[in-house]
């Protein structure tokens, strides 16, 4: 998953007034130099977005008092505002959600919600849209290149969706809405990510676990201390034998956070929906699409129906398979199939039928191996060389920091951060922290983070994955890579539509199921032993296991989404709770939900990127279709590595995607190989 919310860099473009002197401040570094962010201190968080804003507030006074307003005193200007506005709120962003300091969170989240508000002060400058209109309807505009004026469009579409034509006090409103959704917002992220649920086992509770998953739990006899998070989740659900444990542990997992966030969601769908309503929109689900791939909340239901559809019959097979492996188990006192159950029956189907066992495959994955391997596949594949920066000026001992380098020539940086520990956020993304643009005198580069929740190493064992948990590595990079290739002239064109931004992380997850790829990394983490191609075989024959289930658990998601914010009627609003059982009915899941879970308290997609989840499915179909030009050429095939870089993953917005995959593809795109990919075919 990839979130947009740095490495700065000194303005000087026509028409723009030009950033004064600077007092010392570890974020105002000379050109593409690394922030020092091991020195950075909350105060220095809180300078730097003040100086950041007045900064621009001085620079957008200029913009307005023009004579003479071009594309480049007003757009180029713009884009450039904007760049170092990103730059300082992702910057601020980032350290809330990873830096260990407690006051530099909180300065973090409050610099963040500060240029927030400012930038919706700035989209709906009346005076400021002004300006841009002049240039827009000029005879000036007829002559830019292609990428200038969809920078044009582009930008004023962001100011008219953000209220920027509304009367003055709806305007007033607009502003109030957004400043209360983003406080709720990081609410509920903290609340989410400072949750600390345990599961207290004994042997009998944990039997069926490896002794690599006891030994780290373990804290005294007959006692095991299990965290509730991500890292533990699938281990838990997919092997212990004790179906108490099994349902405590998905129980908790499900309602983490609860206490306060069922609430604060409920305010952020009544405050999205009344948004939504001031800019003439019957729902958020409408307003959000408006700028996508997708259009419209229709496309995106007809979509997700056809799917269900396609997945529908086989999700219900699947269900019958794994309640009769329930019924058949002498171990199960109860016979009913329970949401806590599919994990588990699932894994013992890989396990006799498929000869599969992920624990086991787990010792082959060690996480440095496994980085190894997703970095050198993308050297070869984008012809890129990715060099490790010794001793890194970082906010935490545990990340490390690449330099990645074109033909010797510095082109982008990016972090890890691969490990959980208290007050991180607990998901896994791509965090933006600079976009690639073209400066007066210099070509500014991107920099990313990973940031993930991956098993943390012992002193007796390294970091693990599951293949799970690799394929999550290898789709994480992926966002990477896309964020290193732009090469663009503007930011503000650096990011795809949201709801193809996807396809670019899902195609590298391909790579986890080449053997001649897998085997150059995945190594026994204690003999040295290239996993057995074996061992490969059982595991890639059994991808499509309970895929119908697979798929429409993933549409169960994505309709909750879309009924959060398609159809939320403030005059009878959802019970959120109910709404999982009204969707499992629909979709013939009935008895999916289990009573007093609330998985939508915990779930940072509908928080910070509502009306997405459809996406991933949505972009998957791009992904598995692009991907057959690399089945075709051979999946380390350089010449279609870098087409497939300069084409796709350098695009951003300078050009409409779907043109571009079709330019890829040599043909019009469609959904075959995602559909083969699924086994629905």
């Amino acid at each position: 998953m990839k979130t947009i919310y740095p490495i700065i860099a000194v303005l000087l473009l026509v028409g723009c007034k030009s950033a004064p002197e600077r007092p010392e401040n570890p974020f105002f570094t000379e050109q593409n130099t690394a922030v020092d962010y091991a020195s950075v201190t909350a105060d220095d968080v809180k300078v730097y977005a003040d100086i950041v804003m007045k900064e621009t507030k001085e620079k957008i006074e200029s913009i307005k008092s023009l004579d003479n307003a071009d594309f480049e005193a007003v757009f180029g200007c713009l884009d450039g505002i904007f760049n170092e506005m990103t730059i300082a709120s992702n910057n601020c962003f980032m350290l809330y959600w990873v830096s260990p300091d407690s006051l530099t969170r909180a300065n973090g989240l409050e610099a963040y919600q500060n240029l927030s508000d400012y930038s919706t002060n700035i989209f709906s400058d009346k005076a400021l849209y002004e300006e841009m209109t002049s240039v827009k309807t000029s005879d000036a505009f007829t002559k830019l290149d292609e990428h200038e004026k969809r920078l044009v469009n582009k930008l004023m579409m962001d100011f008219e969706r953000s209220g920027v034509n509304l009367e003055a006090e709806k305007l007033e409103r607009f502003k109030t809405l957004t400043s209360e959704i983003n406080e709720l917002s990081a609410a509920y992220s903290n609340n989410m990510n400072t949750a600390d649920e345990k599961l207290i086992l004994d042997e009998e509770g944990i039997d069926g676990l490896p002794e690599s998953f006891k030994n780290t739990y373990h804290i005294a006899e007959n006692k095991y201390e299990v965290p509730v998070m991500n890292a533990t989740n699938r281990p838990i659900m997919g092997n212990a034998k004790s179906e108490e444990t099994r349902k405590e542990y998905y129980t908790k997992y499900n309602s983490r956070a609860a206490d306060k966030n069922i609430d604060i969601l409920n305010q952020m769908l009544e405050k999205r929906h009344e948004l939504a309503s001031l800019m003439g929109y019957n729902s958020y689900a409408e307003y959000n699409l408006a700028a996508k791939m997708a259009a419209n909340p229709e496309n995106v239901w007809s979509f997700l129906e056809d799917l269900v559809d396609k997945s529908q019959d086989k999700a219900l097979e699947d269900l019958k398979m794994l309640e009769a492996l329930k019924q058949n188990d002498p171990a199960a006192k109860d016979k009913t199939l329970h949401a806590w159950d599919i994990a588990y029956y699932t894994n013992q189907i890989l396990k006799n039928e498929y000869n599969v066992d992920h624990e086991i495959i787990r010792e082959y994955l060690p996480m440095k191996q496994c980085l190894e391997g997703v970095l050198g596949m993308y050297e070869q594949l984008l012809g890129y060389e990715f060099k490790k920066v010794e001793n890194p000026m970082v906010w935490h001992e545990d990340v490390e920091l690449y330099e990645v380098l074109q033909d010797g020539k510095l082109v982008g940086r990016f972090y890890l951060d691969l490990f959980p520990r208290p007050n991180k956020e607990s998901w896994f993304y791509c965090v933006g922290i600079s976009d690639g643009r073209k400066q007066a005198d210099y070509y500014q580069i991107p920099a990313s983070m990973l940031l993930g929740n991956f098993t943390r190493p012992t002193d007796e064992l390294p970091s693990l994955l599951s293949f799970k948990e690799l394929n999550t590595l290898f789709h994480e990079f992926g966002h990477i890579m896309d964020a290193m290739s732009y090469k663009g002239e503007f930011s503000l064109q650096a990011g795809a539509k949201a709801d193809f931004v996807e396809s670019m992380s899902q195609i590298s997850e391909n790579w986890t199921l080449d053997y001649q790829t897998l085997s150059t990394f995945a190594k026994h983490y204690d003999t040295g032993e290239v996993l057995p191609e074996e061992i490969f075989n059982k595991l890639k024959a059994s991808q499509n296991v309970c895929s119908g289930y697979h798929t429409l658990s993933s549409l169960r998601k994505c309709y909750y989404d879309m009924y959060l914010y398609n159809r939320f009627d403030p005059e009878n609003p959802f019970d959120t709770d109910e709404l999982w059982k009204q969707i499992d009915k629909e979709l013939g899941l009935d008895g999916l939900y289990v009573e007093g879970t609330h998985p939508q308290a915990s779930w940072i997609h509908i928080n910070t990127h509502p009306v997405y989840y459809y996406g991933y499915l949505w972009a998957e179909v791009y992904a598995q279709d692009m991907f057959t030009v690399f089945k075709e050429n051979g999946l380390n095939n350089q010449k279609t590595g870098i087409r497939f870089r300069d084409l796709i993953l350098a695009n951003g917005d300078q050009k409409d995607v779907l043109e571009n995959v079709e330019t890829f593809l040599g043909r019009p795109s469609n959904n075959e190989a995602y559909i083969e990919s699924l086994g629905l075919e």
